[in-house]
C-alpha cells in the first residue's frame, strides 16, 4: 500500500491524530488490542484509517475506570449491541459512585484545609475574644459514662450513632468534645458531654456568637490549665458563659509528629455581664 495514500495514516500521522505515542501503537498490535489496517511488504511499516481514533478513544476511556488493556481486549471483542447498553449502564452507575466520593472527600479536605488555616496567624499564649460565625456541625447525643465507661467507649458510640444514622455521611473527619459549663466548673476536663465534627452538609450548628478563645499544646484530654486560664479570664474581663465550651485540636496527628505538641483550642460562648443600668433598663 502506498504510504501517501490520502486514506491512509503512517504510525507517525496515525499516532499525532489520535493523541498518543508510536510505542503505545505498537504495544497494541503486539497484543492484538488494535492492529493496522495494511502493512508494508516488509511489515516494516503500518497504515491506519483515521476512523481508528474511535478504538484508541475507547481503550483510553476504559483505562480511566482502571480496567487492564488485557480486561479492555476481552471487552472489545464481546461486546455488541444488546450487551453494550447493560455495560454502560453499569460503568455510569460506578462512575456516579465514584463521582459521590470524590465530591464528599472534596469536602473533608476543605474542611482540614479550613480547620489549619484558622490558626495560621494566632498568637497561642493569648486568649482573645472573638465573634465566631455560626457552622455546620454534626452533633452526637449525650455520652453514657456509667458503669466504668471512658472516653474510648464514648467515641465507639458516637461512630455507631453516626453509621446508624447518617449512613451518607463521611465518617473520617475530626470529632472533637462540647464540655458543659457544670463539667469545666467541677474540674472534670477529660469527660465530653457530647461529641461533634464539622461536616458542611450538618443539620446541627455551633452558634454564632462571642467566644473566649484559647490555645494550648498539648495531647488529648490535657486541657486543664487552658480552661483555667479561660475562666479567669473571663471573671477579670467582665464576661459571663452562655454555653458550652468547645474543644478541638486543628493541628494534631495530620500534621505534627509530636503527639504532645498538638494545638489544641477551646471556645466558649460568653456575653459582658449585666450592671444595675442595663437591668434597670429591662425593668422598664
Amino acid at each position: 500500500m502506498a504510504k501517501g495514500n490520502k486514506h491512509f495514516l503512517s504510525v507517525g500521522e496515525f499516532a499525532k491524530l489520535s493523541r498518543t505515542t508510536k510505542a503505545t501503537l505498537w504495544h497494541y498490535d503486539k497484543i492484538g488490542l488494535l492492529s493496522p489496517v495494511s502493512r508494508g511488504e516488509d511489515s516494516k511499516y503500518r497504515y491506519y484509517r483515521s476512523e481508528q481514533t474511535t478504538t484508541v478513544h475507547f481503550i483510553r476511556t476504559f483505562q480511566l475506570l482502571g480496567m487492564s488493556l488485557e480486561e479492555i481486549k476481552n471487552l472489545k471483542t464481546t461486546l455488541n449491541p444488546k450487551t453494550a447498553e447493560k455495560f454502560f449502564m453499569r460503568q455510569l452507575e460506578t462512575i456516579n459512585m465514584k463521582i459521590d466520593e470524590m465530591v464528599r472527600t472534596k469536602k473533608l479536605i476543605l474542611t482540614l484545609k479550613k480547620s489549619m488555616e484558622s490558626v495560621a496567624n494566632i498568637n497561642e499564649k493569648e486568649i482573645t475574644a472573638q465573634y465566631m460565625p455560626e457552622e455546620a456541625i454534626i452533633l452526637g447525643g449525650l455520652n453514657d459514662y456509667s458503669r466504668g465507661r471512658d472516653g474510648y467507649d464514648a467515641l465507639l458510640s458516637f461512630y455507631h450513632e453516626m453509621s446508624k444514622q447518617h449512613t451518607e455521611v463521611d465518617l473520617n473527619y475530626s470529632v472533637w468534645g462540647i464540655l458543659s459549663k457544670e463539667s469545666i466548673l467541677r474540674e472534670d476536663y477529660v469527660h465530653p458531654d457530647r461529641l461533634y465534627f464539622y461536616n458542611p452538609d450538618g443539620h446541627d450548628r455551633k452558634p454564632a456568637a462571642l467566644y473566649a478563645i484559647g490555645y494550648n499544646r498539648s495531647w488529648y484530654g490535657e486541657g486543664g490549665e487552658l480552661y483555667k486560664r479561660l475562666l479567669a479570664y473571663i471573671e477579670k474581663n467582665g464576661y459571663e458563659i452562655c454555653g458550652d465550651f468547645y474543644e478541638e485540636h486543628p493541628l494534631n496527628e495530620i500534621c505534627i509528629g509530636d503527639a504532645n505538641n498538638y494545638l489544641m483550642r477551646v471556645m466558649v460562648p460568653i456575653r459582658k455581664k449585666r450592671g444595675k443600668k442595663t437591668v434597670k433598663s429591662a425593668k422598664k
